[in-house]
């Protein structure tokens, strides 16, 4: 028999929910709209989707993947950047509104859920030690170690998108300054891109022409498309952030050794524009360069269904299944 479960990824205006089979093929799926800074509309929306969802499929474990601080017993959101979660039970919650104790609900950071989609049936299935890294809005991560997710003593394990990389560097919403994140995603690509706008706005041109003439209006989007399409400038950009993604690898092989980073997120649709400077910068800044094995950094495979299919999986095998 067919052992489905449910994989949640929770955004900040939307979630989407699937039914998750044990080789990890999504077979249904549906979405909601929800509030950022109205919890209780997150756990109705969570809720009322698993009910849908139930009404065709038989499962035991819902899994919960949430952009923010998840505790160690998988059942608390303790903080998160965009939506209100402060010390939240969010696990207890949807439990209580679906209203089904034969149901486990487990709750992972999302990057957590989108590396082990990867891990076990993505593009580091093969392998034993990896990194996964998440670049959009932030830098989201997920150590997978001998096998094992790495989630730290409390829970907190894997936020490398706040490790220092710049002392008194950008600000950060950590509240500290110089975290890998200002400089490795998609908002300090857009960040530069603006500066671009209104500082060369010659160079700039094509991407002002893709924002309608307004710096303030550039996307990574736009950066992407400007870049493939061959304009200098987007091309520069994307090689900088790229940059500095190999940059922090370099430092956290000298930590892990892993065998394997797996980049994913909305910038990963520049494809090579982005990876080749990142493996460039990595061979570059390596510790003790010439004498290791090179890691392989490649681009993720499962795209925006990773969150559903890791998080179904976590919570699947919470349950013993």
């Amino acid at each position: 028999m067919t052992k489905h479960a449910i994989g949640v990824d929770i955004g900040g205006t939307k979630i989407a929910v699937g039914v998750v089979d044990e080789h990890g093929a999504i077979v249904a799926k549906t979405r909601r709209k929800t509030q950022p800074q109205d919890p209780a509309s997150i756990d109705s929306a969570i809720a009322d989707a698993v009910a849908e969802l139930a009404q065709n499929y038989e499962f035991h474990a819902v899994g919960l993947a949430a952009a923010g601080f998840v505790s160690a017993d998988r059942a608390h959101v303790t903080f998160a950047p965009n939506i209100a979660w402060r010390e939240y039970p969010l696990a207890a919650n949807v439990s209580a509104l679906i209203g089904r104790p034969d149901i486990t609900v487990v709750v992972e950071n999302d990057a957590n859920a989108a590396g082990w989609a990867e891990y076990k049936y993505g593009a580091a299935r093969d392998a034993t030690n990896m990194v996964m890294l998440t670049i959009g809005t932030g830098l989201g991560a997920a150590l997978v170690v001998d096998g094992r997710l790495v989630r730290g003593q409390y829970g907190f394990g894997a936020e490398l998108g706040h490790f220092r990389v710049v002392p008194g560097g950008h600000a950060c919403g950590c509240g500290h300054r110089g975290c890998w994140e200002q400089y490795a995603s998609g908002s300090a690509l857009v960040r530069e891109a603006h500066r671009a706008g209104v500082e060369r706005p010659v160079r700039s041109a094509a991407l002002l022409e893709l924002a309608g003439g307004s710096a303030a209006g550039i996307t990574g989007p736009h950066v992407t498309t400007a870049a493939v399409a061959g304009d200098e400038l987007g091309i520069e950009l994307l090689a900088e952030l790229g940059s500095w993604i190999g940059q922090g690898c370099a430092s956290l092989a000298a930590v892990l050794d892993p065998e394997l980073f797996v980049v994913g997120g909305g910038v990963i649709a520049a494809g090579d524009l982005m990876l080749e400077p990142a493996r460039a910068s990595y061979s570059e800044y390596l510790p003790a360069r010439g004498h290791r094995p090179i890691a392989s950094i490649v681009a993720a495979d499962m795209a925006n269904d990773a969150g559903i299919v890791g998080a179904a999986a976590l919570a699947r095998e919470a349950t013993g299944e």
